[in-house]
């Protein structure tokens, strides 16, 4: 036998032990049930779309349509909420913050208007109780005023307190904000740079970005735009513990914290149609829970994108999109969760 011959029966022989030990993987999984309702809700999401489902370490699941493929980069409006919050747990993991420092330790000008002792914790769940800017034009319209974080956030200050701090639930942009600009004040850096280097580039999230081009200010509330791709590397992240290209991005108790539910014994003042039902936890949804921390953590945003990790059953979903988010586009995210649920089981008790 030649040596060529040898070697060319020896790579079959790997290749076909691959494949055999791959088979059973990804045959537990009936792709077909996940692609029909995909089919079934993809005029209900948009022509333009990314639909990604993946484990710990691979996608398993990914369809791509109209001009939209997985590389495509796109504003993911409030999906923004989560990057931030994870940032904001990484200076925690640092020792350079804690969720129970009061906001006036950092920003003077709340202590000003008496208001420095709202938490970093009721800024990241919402519970800031400072007056809300409105509709989202009026939201919009607003924000063009400011060239830099460090404006809006002092404006936010000013504002009247509608009640108390950590009375109730109000969401909004104004506590992410304010947190964004804290980082900006420990770090001495711009929210943008400090988020990609922090964040992003452990990651290899290349294309994700903050930075604005006509020179307003930085939103860490809703700024940011990234592709499905790049987001599911956040995702996989947060299922493998913290964990990303053999490096502790997070610590496994910041991706635990970022689990606690904070509402649940709270009033709720105003909650898009689109979450209605959902519990907050640190700049998430739990759109499913036990025991006051989330089994589901989603972060949907006004364009439509739809980012989600199920804990329990060690998934990450996206569908990645461009259309405005309205109250049926719930429904059918939650129908397309029930449909991946029927084919992973669960290992929670």
């Amino acid at each position: 036998m030649s040596d060529k011959f040898y070697l060319s029966c020896l790579k079959s022989s790997i290749l076909g032990g691959l494949l055999l030990f791959f088979q059973p993987v990804f045959a537990q999984y009936d792709f077909h049930d996940i692609d029909q309702e995909w089919q079934s809700r993809q005029k209900q999401l948009g022509k333009d779309a990314v639909f990604m489902l993946s484990n710990k370490d691979t996608i398993l699941f990914k369809r791509e349509a109209g001009d939209f493929n997985a590389k495509t980069v796109a504003p993911i409006a409030s999906c923004s909420k989560w990057l931030t919050a994870a940032l904001v747990m990484i200076f925690i993991d640092e020792g350079k913050l804690s969720l129970d420092d009061k906001i006036g330790k950092w920003l003077p000008e709340f202590d000003r208007y008496g208001k420095s002792y709202i938490t970093v914790r009721l800024c990241l769940s919402h519970e800031t109780g400072i007056k809300d800017e409105g509709s989202l034009l009026k939201k919009m319209f607003e924000r063009r005023k400011f060239s830099s974080l460090e404006q809006e956030v002092n404006s936010f200050a000013a504002r009247d307190i509608r009640v108390n701090a950590g009375e109730d639930f109000w969401y909004g942009n104004i506590g992410l904000n304010i947190v964004g600009r804290i980082l900006e004040i420990i770090s001495k850096k711009n929210f943008d740079v400090l988020i990609k280097q922090k964040l992003f580039a452990p990651l290899a999230m290349r294309r994700t970005s903050f930075s604005t081009l006509d020179g307003s200010a930085v939103n860490p509330s809703g700024g940011a735009v990234s592709s499905a791709e790049e987001y599911m590397k956040f995702l996989m992240m947060l299922l493998n513990k913290g964990k990303a290209n053999g490096k502790q991005v997070l610590s496994e108790q910041s991706v635990e914290t970022l689990k606690l539910v904070q509402t649940n014994s709270m009033k709720i003042a105003y909650v898009p149609k689109a979450a209605e039902g959902f519990g907050y936890a640190l700049g998430s949804w739990a759109a499913e829970q036990k025991d006051g921390k989330a089994t589901t953590l989603a972060s949907p945003g006004l364009f439509g994108t739809w980012p989600m990790v199920d804990f329990c059953r060690g998934y990450a979903y996206i569908v990645f999109v461009k259309n405005l988010l309205g109250e049926e586009k719930a429904d059918a995210h939650m129908g397309l969760k029930k449909v991946i649920d029927q084919q992973i089981p669960s290992t929670c008790k």
